[in-house]
């Protein structure tokens, strides 16, 4: 049964990739899902899955299915499950799961298809029964649709009076046909936040290029920021994007600091003194000296307890004690 949901899985992803090449994706929600419900997700690199507005009460387990064979060529997915979800406010039990496949050999990565269907049931926690998982009303927005696989990936682009808003997500055009996947890229979706991000940092840049440029004691005065600058900013950029942005700035900083630290004081500092310089060389000759010295009458002492030794009579040598007696030393 496995084998052919992943086979299944993979022949969708393949088609959906084919489609993808001539038909734009355009930008929206997927909020509350119901089961049965199918969609096909574009999510660069390694961002996170976008909210769907269903609470868990599990973490998301991942496994590896083994290659199956579709249009003659292994394709490897990677299945991402989550269960015991549900609608906070809506469900009385957490009976939600949900199931998202990607190839990772043999397609296109970042393509990746969710399923939500009918799992195991469960109680819900009643801390969690009506904690909102996103904030509502959803924001309105109007983004153009833009390619994102083939020769035109990253192209945008512009139909007259079209315009983006929550649950009008779809994959443009032609659409998938019959079946019912459209492209979701909300506002709290990767795609959104990333776009939030460069735009913020880009202005931040130019405000540190200023401050520089002052504390530098430039004459000129720095330029009026421009609109996009205002305090209304805040009301659209996310937490996680001024996160990134102040990193990026105190980075710079520290960067600064400690890299005049660690390299500037070392090129103007003075050679470091040899190992041997805590010694005294006149005092190490003497002490050597004196111990050559000792050796040398320790030496003439043993040589002269050896010749007197050897020169002295047998007979006053004394008997050693002990051992055995021989017979003819009694009879004698």
């Amino acid at each position: 049964m496995k084998v052919f949901i992943a086979k299944t899985a993979a022949m969708l992803l393949i088609r959906g990739t084919q489609h993808a090449v001539n038909v734009p994706f355009s930008w929206g929600y997927v909020d509350k899902p119901q089961e049965g419900q199918t969609f096909l997700l574009f999510i660069p690199g390694q961002a996170p899955f976008p909210i769907d507005g269903i609470r868990y009460q599990e973490p998301e387990t991942k496994f590896n299915i083994p290659p199956v064979m579709v249009g003659g060529q292994p394709r490897e997915l990677e299945v991402h499950e989550v269960k015991f979800g549900f609608i906070p406010g809506v469900d009385q039990t957490a009976f939600r799961l949900r199931r998202r496949y990607r190839i990772i050999k043999g397609g296109h990565p970042q393509l990746i298809l969710v399923h939500y269907s009918r799992g195991p049931m469960a109680r819900i926690e009643g801390t969690l029964m009506n904690q909102a998982v996103r904030s509502y009303p959803l924001r309105t927005f109007n983004e153009p649709s833009v390619y994102v696989v083939g020769d035109k990936a990253g192209q945008k682009v512009f139909p007259p009076g079209s315009g983006g808003g929550p649950g009008m997500g779809g994959m443009g055009g032609g659409g998938m046909g019959g079946m019912g996947m459209p492209m979701g890229m909300g506002f709290n979706s990767p795609q959104a936040m990333v776009q939030q991000q460069n735009n913020n940092m880009a202005i931040l840049d130019r405000r540190r290029e200023q401050e520089q440029r002052a504390r530098a004691g430039s004459s000129t005065r720095p330029g009026r920021i421009d609109d996009e600058d205002s305090g209304d900013e805040n009301d659209t950029i996310s937490i996680r994007a001024l996160s990134m942005t102040r990193y990026r700035r105190n980075h710079d900083y520290m960067a600064e600091v400690f890299t005049y630290a660690a390299y500037n004081s070392k090129n103007n500092a003075p050679p470091p003194p040899t190992p041997y310089s805590i010694f005294d060389k006149a005092d190490l000759e003497s002490k050597a000296e004196k111990l050559k010295a000792e050796l040398e009458a320790l030496e003439a002492r043993g040589l002269a307890r050896k010749q007197a030794h050897a020169t002295k009579p047998q007979d006053d040598v004394e008997p050693e004690t002990g051992g055995d007696v021989s017979m003819a030393t009694l009879e004698s």
